[in-house]
């Protein structure tokens, strides 16, 4: 456009905007309750209609927000109205038209802006809806941003009214003329309630032409049951009675002219024409901006899947029985075998379970109690007025009964328990966030110690959530810093004492706590982002260690290496072994991996296959801790083993208890059947040595015969070569 074309656009923008007569009066109610709505849907902390005049913005209706106008030059919605559909700003700090901007330098601080614009019947941009948050996203997806359309809309339904309204109180002609074009009915009556203004709008909406309405009683668009009402309501207006709907915006049930009823909103006006009362009313149909709320509510306040209330509703609920200081306990719950269900039976079948354990859960609980889905096969329960743990504890007990019934579905009997972690208010804490965080504690701890039961929350738990997330917090400082160390605890022939290889063991050297042991960190650094790499770290320096070890003097050297289950979950785990030999100059014999049952059960098929080609470029495969879990036999026979590691833990019993001793006898026979080596750990007395020596094993390790020791220390004691240095490596 040039110059004064570009002129004359905003001219005629402001002075469709003036139409509405908005700037300078407060917001209606509904206006407020729409934006509000936004807000918690989008999870914003800020939501507003913003109204832009010719120099400023006016924040008309918000939520969220202190400002209440800034100029046109640092408004984000200048430039939304300047442009079809939503804009989306996902972080204005990385944006170079907004990075400087003093609403992003400044309060309200804005990273995240999305904003659509407010479009006039005759297509003018007067103003936008607008979300805005302090944190950047990722994504505004277009399933978002039609949302928002929708928002938008119930918004401008609501200043058509207003803006007819304001048309009405000008002046009469200028009335007939907006209503002529109004998408809104327009019916106006006298004072006896007969029709004399009916427009185009009225015709679609109604079913009857102006020529048949006009002159027609006003319960012309009433259900027959209510005929008599409406225009006798405005024969008592006009002869000086007391109005009660004029100025107020309603809901009524309408009549179309072939019978049928649906909803109306209808807004009604009284005015002077020659000394006479006459009334109008703009009128439209609410059927699907009544779905659409209807949608747009339940998306804000009900998970989609169970129509349970969402954690939004959750935390509101908890929040406001913790701040009067009700007793209250929270149930949070997770389903066990679910993703088995899940992944065996496709998610049409696990979408029907997650609604059939909705269903159960309201009947396990009172009407005043909550239940609601966290996400995925999350849910919480609260318990109002209630603090015994005793009746918390029965609830969750017939929760847990009730979740252990077979689910039907299509045909199959679907099977699988819940876990439950209680915490109690005000024993436990006087917070949603405590008593959430309390109740998901003790959730875990339900998990770890067996599924299908219930816990109640006590301090050591949260003792021990602390040392989790002190150690998370410094395993990657000590990744960095190099802080991590191997020691190496010799393994020797029982026949004759002779090294013949290490187990590689992880040491923390911490800057402030001392040497540490594996108990007082490979949990944590287990469920790490920091596990595959330390492993990988671990795996390269034992077999450089072991490289140099077998050049000095011990050719037959062989290193045993602990997997973690990250290793092997990345699915490269052959590829990557084998060059880390390469780059050691490592012979594969010189490494032995030591897998537990735990890594097997998880990654069983993937594992299997990059056993089998490990094993056959020459790597020992040993099997840890062989009898401590639910191993079956089947696994000695499926997996390319090498080697089985007796427990300590039998070693240790197995000159006391008969049951142990005879464990350890049939690990040896079955080493000894399957054509596998057999090595037993925790040596430490020579009764343990001379026992396990005569029932056939030929390996030990062991205290009796050195303890872990560092690689210095090791080669000292054996006359090996100088130790290399192990440096961490960085995530």
């Amino acid at each position: 456009m040039r110059p004064r074309t570009l002129l004359l656009a905003e001219e005629a923008r402001v002075a469709a905007l003036a139409e509405y007569d908005l700037l300078g009066s407060p917001p209606a109610p509904s206006f407020t309750h729409i934006i509000a709505l936004a807000a918690r849907l989008f999870q914003v902390s800020s939501a507003f209609v913003s109204l832009l005049d010719s120099e400023r913005q006016v924040f008309h209706a918000k939520v969220g927000l202190d400002l209440c106008e800034t100029s046109r030059e640092v408004a984000f919605c200048s430039h939304t109205i300047a442009q079809p559909g939503t804009l989306v700003v996902l972080d204005a700090t990385l944006d170079p038209r907004f990075h400087v901007n003093p609403l992003v330098t400044g309060p309200p601080h804005i990273r995240f802006y999305a904003g659509i614009p407010l479009e006039t019947p005759s297509g003018h941009a007067v103003g936008t809806l607008c979300l805005v948050d302090a944190q950047p996203r990722n994504t505004f997806t277009q399933a978002d941003q039609q949302l928002l359309r929708q928002f938008a809309d119930l918004i401008l339904d609501r200043m058509e009214l207003r803006r007819l309204e304001v048309a009405r109180r000008a002046s009469q002609s200028r009335f007939e003329h907006i209503a002529s074009t109004s998408p809104d009915g327009i019916v106006c009556a006298d004072a006896q309630g007969f029709i004399t203004i009916w427009n185009t709008a009225a015709e679609r909406l109604f079913g009857h032409t102006a020529a048949d309405a006009i002159g027609r009683s006003i319960d012309l668009i009433v259900p027959e049951r209510m005929r008599g009402g409406h225009g006798g309501g405005l024969r008592r207006v006009a002869g000086g009675g007391q109005p009660r709907l004029v100025g107020k915006i309603v809901e009524l049930p309408a009549c179309h002219a072939d019978g049928t009823e649906f909803p109306i909103e209808l807004s009604l006006s009284q005015w002077h024409e020659d000394g006479r009362i006459a009334f109008g009313a703009i009128v439209r149909d609410i059927r699907e901006r009544r779905a659409n709320e209807e949608r747009l509510f339940r998306l804000a306040h009900l998970d989609p899947l169970t129509e349970l209330p969402n954690r939004a509703v959750l935390r509101e609920r908890l929040s406001a029985i913790t701040a009067a200081a009700r007793p209250v306990a929270v149930l949070m719950l997770d389903l066990d075998g679910f993703k088995e269900i899940n992944d065996g039976h496709g998610h049409a079948a696990g979408d029907a379970v997650l609604r059939e354990v909705a269903a159960r859960l309201l009947r396990s609980i009172r009407p005043t109690d909550t239940a609601s889905r966290l996400g995925g096969d999350e849910f919480v329960i609260l318990l109002t007025d209630l603090g015994d743990p005793l009746r918390a504890a029965a609830v969750a007990e017939a929760v847990i009964a009730a979740i252990a019934k077979p689910v039907e579905y299509e045909g199959q009997m679907l099977r699988l328990g819940a876990s439950v972690g209680i915490a109690l208010s005000p024993t436990h804490g006087d917070s949603a966030d405590e008593l959430l965080s309390c109740a998901d504690l003790t959730l875990y701890q339900a998990k770890s110690e067996g599924r299908h039961c219930y816990r109640m929350f006590t301090p050591v738990l949260r003792q021990e959530a602390q040392r989790i997330r002190t150690c998370r917090d410094e395993l990657g400082r000590a990744l960095e810093r190099g802080e991590f160390v191997l020691h190496y605890q010799p393994q020797v022939q029982l026949r004759d004492g002779a090294l013949i290889g290490a187990e590689a063991l992880i040491r923390w050297q911490h800057p402030e706590r001392g040497l540490l042991a594996p108990g007082a960190f490979l949990d944590v650094l287990d469920g790490s982002r920091y596990a595959a790499s330390v492993g990988d770290w671990v795996l390269a320096t034992a077999c450089r260690q072991a490289a140099r070890w077998r050049e000095a003097g011990a050719p037959e050297f062989r290193i045993g290496v602990n997997l973690c289950s990250a290793q092997v979950q990345r699915g490269d785990l052959a590829e990557r072994v084998a060059a880390t030999l390469r780059e050691t100059n490592l012979h594969p014999p010189g490494l032995e991996l030591e897998i537990t049952e735990t890594i097997v059960l998880h990654h069983d098929g993937v594992l299997v296959t990059a056993l089998r080609q490990l094993r056959a470029a020459g790597v020992g495969i040993a099997f840890d801790d062989y009898g401590t879990g639910y191993a079956s036999l089947s696994l000695l026979k499926r997996f390319p083993l090498t080697r089985l590691k007796i427990d300590r833990s039998f070693v240790t019993g197995m000159l006391t208890s008969e049951q142990d001793l005879t464990i350890v006898r049939s690990i040896l026979q079955l080493g000894h059947g399957f054509k596998l080596a057999v090595i037993a750990e925790g040596i430490e007395t020579e009764a343990e040595y001379m026992r396990l020596r005569a029932k056939g094993c030929q390996e030990g390790q062991g205290y009796l015969f050195g303890k872990p020791m560092p690689a210095d220390v090791f080669a000292a004691h054996y006359g090996l070569a100088p130790t290399i240095t192990g440096k961490s490596v960085t995530a």
